[in-house]
C-alpha cells in the first residue's frame, strides 16, 4: 500500500500559530496555537513526521478561515469539517464522534461521555486518554471535556489547562465557582 502523502500549513491567528495538516481523505493533525510559527511547525512535525509544506485545499481553505474566526471569539462550527483519522483506534473514534456533538459553548465530562457511549464510568479513563491523544484539538473540541464536578482536568496542549481554559472562556463558558446558592442573612 502507498504511504498517505501529508501537507500542512502553518498560519497566524488572534491567539498566535496554528499548524493544520491534510491528506486527501481530509484534516489529519491540527496544531493549537503557539507563539512562534516555528514552534508551531516542530509540534506539528513531531506528530508528523515525513510531511511537506503544501498549498492548501478550499476545504482545508475553510477550515482555517473558521479556526481564525473562532480565535477572534466567533461562535463556529467544526462538525462538518472532513478528518482522516486513519490509524486511529477504533473506540477513540467512537469517542471522537461523540465529543464533535458538544458543540459551541458547552461541555462534557469524561465520564458522561463514556455513558454516552453504552460504557462504564470505568471507561472513563479512556475517554481521558482519547482527548490526550486527539490529532485534531479544537476541531474534535477536545477542550470542551471536563473532569468530574466540572473541573478543568488535563490538557496535553501548549499551555496546558489555562490554555482550555481560555478556550472555553472564549466560548462564553464560566469555570468560576457558582456564587452560594444561599446569601448569609447575617444573623
Amino acid at each position: 500500500m502507498a504511504e498517505t502523502m501529508h501537507h500542512y500549513f502553518i498560519f497566524e491567528t488572534a491567539s498566535g500559530f496554528c499548524g493544520i495538516a491534510w491528506s486527501d481523505a481530509g484534516i489529519t493533525r491540527f496544531q493549537l496555537p503557539t507563539k512562534a510559527a516555528e514552534a508551531t511547525e516542530r509540534l506539528l512535525l513531531r506528530r508528523l513526521p515525513g510531511a511537506e509544506p503544501g498549498t492548501p485545499t478550499p476545504d482545508v481553505l475553510e477550515t482555517v478561515a473558521a479556526v481564525k474566526r473562532y480565535f477572534q471569539g466567533e461562535e463556529t462550527d467544526f462538525s462538518g469539517v472532513e478528518l482522516d483519522l486513519a490509524g486511529q483506534d477504533t473506540f477513540f473514534r467512537e469517542i471522537y464522534a461523540a465529543v464533535r456533538r458538544v458543540g459551541w459553548g458547552r461541555t462534557t465530562t469524561y465520564g458522561a461521555l463514556a455513558k454516552e457511549l453504552g460504557v462504564g464510568p470505568e471507561a472513563a479513563r479512556d475517554v481521558g486518554q482519547a482527548m490526550a491523544k486527539n490529532p485534531v484539538a479544537l476541531i474534535i473540541p477536545c477542550h470542551r471535556v471536563l473532569a468530574a464536578g466540572g473541573k478543568i482536568g488535563g490538557f496535553s496542549a501548549p499551555g496546558g489547562s489555562s490554555s482550555k481554559a481560555r478556550m472555553l472562556e472564549l466560548e462564553g463558558v464560566n469555570l468560576a465557582a457558582p456564587p452560594p446558592a444561599q446569601q448569609s442573612l447575617g444573623f
